[in-house]
């Protein structure tokens, strides 16, 4: 862990412009299960929000999988835009909960949403919909796509171990989706799109959080499932520290390399984890309380579905709209992150 805070793997940059917002929407399980509600399984409730700022979050019933949640967001996503479902062109699904091993989830959303496009799911956990938007403007970017739907969604209530009384309150259930277009610059020369980006890895935090028997390493077997290894397995301290650096040294350098002051930024959503991280990043940058986003109280960490699902948010209630400036970070697993600054 001391290399990766102490010599961390460089991001990769760049830039895609000519797109702006078309539509947003997002899904969530309608179940609320809160703080209180852990209580049965030897989880503390006020320990629970003080480490983490969750009071409680959204899990799906029997037979809902990450399809179906990423489904709905979509639909509304295509709905809010009011463009026909038969010009959507390209499906790119960030997740790692998909349905099952194989086809990817994004092939069963495309059928569920009727759409006649490539679909592909996108692996980076909860940089996972930075890493599916940075794909699909690529798409734009290169005119092979003129409305793309980009979705981040996870139903992490599959994967984490309900025995685990310090990850599993953590985690939610959630999606989001937005449509993009390809548009021109403003008549002020204002271009829309990712005015700057930074995404990249490091395999040598892979087993910070990872799911042991989920795979081809370590099929499912009945003393792996006795070991309880088909759940998620995370070092909340470890990534915690490591977070908090990558957030803050990612969001300088993209608004930087995007020419862009902070305080030109209307609004950070960064990824949903932990209100100590997303508060630590706001700190050391030194952002009034009311430029950063938050709605982990009551959603939790949705992983991919976190930062379109608290967009949808700041999008519905005002806090955003067409031509905001917008900055996005996700961090996770992998270790993956993805930032970037988007004018809407």
């Amino acid at each position: 862990m001391s290399d990766i805070l102490t010599s961390p793997r460089p991001s990769r940059f760049g830039r895609a412009v000519g797109f702006r917002l078309a539509g947003i929407g997002a899904a969530v399980p309608p179940r609320v299960v809160t703080n209180a509600d852990l209580a049965r399984l030897g989880c503390d409730p006020e320990w629970i929000l003080a480490r983490s700022g969750i009071r409680e979050r959204r899990h799906v019933d029997d037979g809902v999988a990450t399809s179906d949640l990423a489904a709905a967001a979509g639909e509304a996503a295509i709905a809010a835009a009011g463009r026909p479902r038969g010009d959507v062109d390209l499906l790119v699904l960030g997740t790692f909960t998909p349905d099952m091993c194989i086809p990817s989830t994004a092939c069963i959303v495309q059928e569920k949403l009727g759409l006649d496009s490539p679909a592909m799911d996108v692996t980076a956990a909860c940089a996972g919909f930075a890493y599916a938007l940075i794909t699909a403007s690529q798409f734009v970017a290169a005119g092979t796509s003129r409305l793309p739907l980009v979705i981040g969604a996870d139903a992490n209530s599959r994967l984490v171990d309900p025995e685990d009384i310090k990850t599993w309150p953590l985690f939610g259930d959630g999606a989001g989706a937005v449509l993009l277009e390809p548009c021109a610059a403003d008549p002020s020369g204002r271009e829309h799109g990712l005015l700057a980006f930074g995404f990249g890895s490091d395999g040598r935090g892979a087993g910070l959080l990872a799911c042991p028997m989920s795979g081809s390493r370590q099929p499912p077997s009945i003393e792996g499932i006795a070991r309880r290894e088909q759940f998620m397995k995370m070092d909340g301290r470890a990534v915690f520290k490591w977070a908090i650096r990558l957030a803050e040294e990612n969001i300088r350098t993209v608004t930087d390399r995007a020419g862009v002051p902070l305080d030109h930024v209307d609004l950070f959503v960064l990824h949903q984890a932990n209100a100590r991280i997303i508060e630590g990043a706001r700190d050391s940058l030194g952002l009034p309380a009311e430029k950063v986003f938050m709605n982990l109280d009551r959603y939790g960490n949705t992983s991919s579905g976190s930062i379109p699902l608290a967009l949808e948010e700041a999008w519905r209630t005002g806090r955003v709209g067409p031509g905001s400036t917008v900055v996005i970070c996700g961090f996770g697993g992998g270790l993956a992150w993805g930032t970037a600054v988007w004018r809407l």
